[in-house]
C-alpha cells in the first residue's frame, strides 16, 4: 500500500473516532445530564393556565366604589393542539365562517407562536359561554378561561376613570421588561392609564396535567409550581359620585364640560364632559364595535373636554386681571373708569352692555357688572406701566402673574393628555410684530379673556381655588391615597399634598374682588345662580365663538367666608353664561354642601338636564346618521340585498362638517378645534360679551 493510501486511510479513522466520541459524549449527556426532552414530554402533558388577578377598586370621596370588577370568560386557543377540532361545530357556535377560523388561528400563532395559548374570541357572552362550555371536548386545543372584567355600578365618570384593552405588539415594544404578555389588558385612558402599576396587581400561573387526549386531570404536583395572583390595590379618590352623576345629567343635550375641585385639598369632586358615555359600552363583548361608533361620532364623546378643551376665559377673567393691577399698585379698590357704554383705545372699540356711565366707578361695580371697558383699561395700564416703560416686560409680568394663577401651563393632573391652554409668549408677539413696536394696543381684548387667551375648565376652576385661597393652591388630582402605600406611591403623590404658592397679594385686594364676585349673584350678571342660605363669589363669562353661537362660561367659588368648593361650566354655543352655565353650577354647589337639592329647585334640574342646546351640524349628523340606519332596516325587511346601505361610507357629512376631509390626516383625527378670536393683523375689531 502506498504511502498516500496509508495517511488517506488513516485520515477517515480519525473522523470516525470523532464522529463516535461525540455521538457518545451526546448520549451521555441526555441521560444523565440534560432535560430538554423531559420538559418537552412535561409540556405535552402539563396545561399551563395564567390567573389573570382583580383589578383594584376605584372609591370616591364617601368609599362608594364606583369602578369594581366582575367575571368574564375568554375562549382560549393553542394553535399547535388544534388537530380534531370540530371547526364547523366552533364556527356555528361563534358565528364565524371557516376563513375567518383560519386567520383567528395564524394571528395566534404569529403573536404567541403555536404553543403558547392566546385569546381566539375575547369576552363571551353568558350564552356564548354556555354553549361553548357544554362543547369544549369537542375543540381540543381551546379552553375557557376566566378573567376579571371592570364593571361601573353608578355608570359615570367614563372619561375619569377610563377604560382597559387588551394589550397588542407595539404596546409590547415599548414596555418591554414591564412583565406584559399577550392577553394581558392594561389601562388606556384615565385614571386606569396613571395608576396602571397599583391597579393591575400580579398575574398567577396554575399547572394542571393532562392525558393523552388532552383532558384535564387535575393539579401538576399537588400545585408546587404554582403561583398565586395578587390583586391590584385601591385608589381612593375626591370625587363625589352625587355631584358626578348631577352634573352629567344637566349638560345632557349640550356640549361642555364642568370641574369642581377642593380648594383646601386640591381634590377634584366632579369632572364631566358631554357629550359622554357609560363607561360599561367599553367593556365586554360588545367594546370594539361601540368604540368604532363613539371613535367616528361628530360630537366626540371619547373627548374629555374638561382637560381637552380649550376656550378663551371670557369674562371669567376679570376678577384675575383686577387682582393683577391692585398687587402692581396700579388701581386702588376705589378707582374707577367712566364707561357710558363703550371703551375707546387704539383704534379699537370694547362694547359694553351697560349704558349707564356710572357702572364701573370702583373695582367691586366693574367685577358685578362685567365692565370690558374697565378691564380693557386696567389691562392696558398693567402692559403700559410708566414705572417699567417698557411694554414689551409689562407684558411678561402681566404672563407671570397669569401663569402662577394656573392658566397657560399644565397643571399635572392625574389624567393623561391633558392640554396646557395658551398665553402667548413675547416671543410670538416679537415674530409678528417686531420686538420694540409692540405694545398693549395689539392685545388689548386679554383683559377681557379674549385675543389669544385659551384655558382648559380644569385650569378656570383652578384659578377660583387660589383666588378663594387668596393667593395658593394644590395641584388639582383625584387620587386622594392609596391601599397599603409605599414609598413608590407616596413619590407619586407628593405632589399633590405640596401648597403651590402663587403670588403675595394683600388680602384687602382679595376682600374688592370677593366683594364684586359676592354681588354678582345678588345684583349682578348671575342673580338666578343664588343658592338659600349660601355665600356665593361668582363671575360669568361669555367668549367669543366665530363658529356660531358664543360660549357660556361660569366660575364661583363657596361659601365666601370659608370655601369647600370651587367649579368651573362650560357650555359651548350657551350664549350667555347666566342663562345656562351658572344655574348648572349653582345646583352641583348646592348638591356637594347640602348633600341634596333643595325640593322648590328640583323642577330646575328637570329644565336644565331637557334644555337641548346642541349645535345645529351635530343634530343633523345624527339624523343622517338614524336615516340611514331605517333605510337600512326597510332593505333589510324587505328587499334581500347583499351590500347594505351600511356598508358603505356614511361617517361624516361634508354639510354638517363643512371643514373636515373625506380622509383626513392622521394627527386631525383627535383634534379639537380651537376657538379662537380672528386675528387678522390690519383687523380693528368690534368686541362685545
Amino acid at each position: 500500500m502506498s504511502v498516500f493510501n496509508q495517511s488517506r486511510a488513516r485520515v477517515i479513522q480519525i473522523i470516525f473516532v470523532v464522529i463516535f466520541i461525540i455521538i457518545a459524549i451526546q448520549l451521555i449527556n441526555l441521560q444523565l445530564f440534560s432535560n430538554q426532552y423531559k420538559i418537552a414530554a412535561e409540556n405535552n402533558a402539563i396545561y399551563r393556565k395564567v390567573i389573570y388577578p382583580d383589578r383594584g377598586i376605584i372609591y370616591d370621596r364617601q368609599k362608594k366604589p364606583i369602578l369594581e370588577n366582575t367575571i368574564m370568560f375568554d375562549l382560549m386557543v393553542t394553535p399547535g393542539e388544534t388537530r380534531g377540532t370540530d371547526t364547523g361545530l366552533l364556527c356555528k357556535i361563534l358565528n364565524i365562517d371557516t376563513s375567518e377560523y383560519r386567520k383567528r388561528i395564524v394571528t395566534a400563532i404569529i403573536k404567541n407562536t403555536s404553543y403558547k395559548p392566546s385569546v381566539f374570541e375575547g369576552l363571551l357572552t353568558q350564552e356564548l359561554y354556555a354553549k361553548l362550555n357544554e362543547n369544549m371536548y369537542r375543540f381540543p386545543g381551546f379552553t375557557l378561561s376566566d378573567r376579571s372584567v371592570r364593571s361601573y355600578p353608578y355608570h359615570t365618570a367614563p372619561h375619569v376613570l377610563g377604560y382597559i384593552a387588551e394589550v397588542d405588539t407595539s404596546f409590547l415594544r415599548r414596555n418591554a421588561g414591564q412583565g406584559y404578555q399577550m392577553g394581558d389588558y392594561t389601562g388606556m385612558t384615565g385614571l386606569e392609564r396613571t395608576y396602571e402599576k397599583v391597579l393591575m396587581g400580579q398575574r398567577g400561573i396554575k399547572l394542571f396535567l393532562r392525558d393523552n387526549k388532552n383532558r384535564i386531570q387535575g393539579p401538576y404536583e399537588n400545585g408546587m409550581y404554582d403561583s398565586i395572583a395578587v390583586a391590584g390595590r385601591s385608589l381612593y379618590t375626591s370625587l363625589d359620585v352625587d355631584v358626578q352623576q348631577l352634573a352629567e345629567k344637566l349638560l345632557q343635550n349640550k356640549i361642555g364640560s364642568a370641574v369642581a375641585i377642593n380648594p383646601k385639598t386640591g381634590g377634584i369632586i366632579a369632572m364631566a364632559s358631554s357629550p359622554g358615555y357609560d363607561p360599561n359600552e367599553l367593556t365586554g363583548s360588545f367594546r370594539r364595535k361601540n368604540f368604532s361608533r363613539m371613535f367616528l361620532d361628530t360630537a366626540k364623546p371619547l373627548l374629555n373636554r374638561a382637560i381637552k378643551g380649550q376656550y378663551p376665559p371670557g369674562s371669567t377673567f376679570k376678577p384675575l386681571g383686577a387682582l393683577i393691577a391692585l398687587d402692581q399698585r396700579l388701581i386702588t379698590p376705589s378707582f374707577g373708569v367712566p364707561c357710558c357704554g363703550a371703551y375707546y383705545a387704539c383704534g379699537i372699540r370694547v362694547n359694553c352692555t351697560h349704558k349707564d356711565c356710572h357702572h364701573s366707578q370702583n373695582v367691586r361695580l366693574a367685577i358685578a357688572n362685567s365692565c370690558n371697558s374697565y378691564f380693557s383699561k386696567v389691562f392696558q395700564m398693567v402692559v403700559d406701566n410708566p414705572k417699567i416703560n417698557n411694554p414689551r416686560n409689562g407684558y411678561q409680568i402681566w404672563k407671570d402673574y397669569v401663569n402662577g394663577f394656573g392658566l397657560g401651563v399644565k397643571l399635572e393632573v392625574d389624567l393623561p393628555s391633558e392640554n396646557a391652554g395658551n398665553i402667548q409668549d413675547t416671543s410670538k408677539y416679537d415674530r409678528q410684530f417686531g420686538s420694540k413696536k409692540w405694545g398693549s394696543c395689539f392685545a388689548l381684548t386679554l383683559g377681557i379673556g379674549q385675543d389669544r387667551m385659551l384655558a382648559t375648565p380644569l385650569q378656570m376652576a383652578n384659578m377660583m381655588c387660589a383666588i378663594a385661597n387668596k393667593g395658593f393652591y394644590y395641584h388639582p388630582h383625584f387620587v386622594d391615597s392609596i391601599e397599603n402605600e409605599n414609598g413608590e406611591d407616596k413619590a407619586m403623590l407628593a405632589k399633590f399634598r405640596k401648597k403651590h404658592q402663587v403670588v403675595n397679594i394683600s388680602d384687602s385686594a382679595y376682600e374688592a374682588v370677593f366683594a364684586g364676585m359676592e354681588d354678582v349673584t345678588i345684583y349682578g350678571t348671575a342673580t338666578r345662580s343664588r343658592i338659600p342660605g349660601v355665600r356665593m363669589c361668582a363671575k360669568t363669562g361669555t367668549a367669543q365663538n366665530p363658529h356660531g353661537k358664543e360660549h357660556a362660561m361660569f366660575v364661583a367659588f363657596a361659601p365666601r367666608e370659608n370655601p369647600q368648593i370651587a367649579i368651573a361650566v362650560v357650555v359651548e354655543n350657551g350664549g350667555y353664561g347666566s342663562t345656562s352655565a351658572a344655574p348648572i353650577a349653582s345646583l352641583m354647589i348646592e348638591q356637594y354642601l347640602h348633600d341634596s337639592i333643595s325640593t322648590p329647585r328640583l323642577a330646575e334640574v328637570e329644565r336644565l338636564a331637557k334644555m337641548d342646546l346642541m349645535p345645529a351640524a351635530i343634530k343633523k349628523w345624527y339624523y343622517r346618521r338614524d336615516s340611514i340606519r331605517q333605510s337600512k332596516i326597510q332593505i333589510d325587511e324587505n328587499t334581500p340585498v347583499e351590500n347594505s346601505v351600511e356598508d358603505r361610507k356614511n361617517t361624516f357629512d361634508p354639510e354638517a362638517e363643512p371643514g373636515r376631509k373625506e380622509k383626513p390626516l392622521p394627527e386631525q383625527k383627535n383634534k379639537m378645534p380651537i376657538i379662537a378670536p380672528d386675528q387678522r393683523k390690519n383687523k380693528k375689531p368690534t368686541i362685545t360679551t
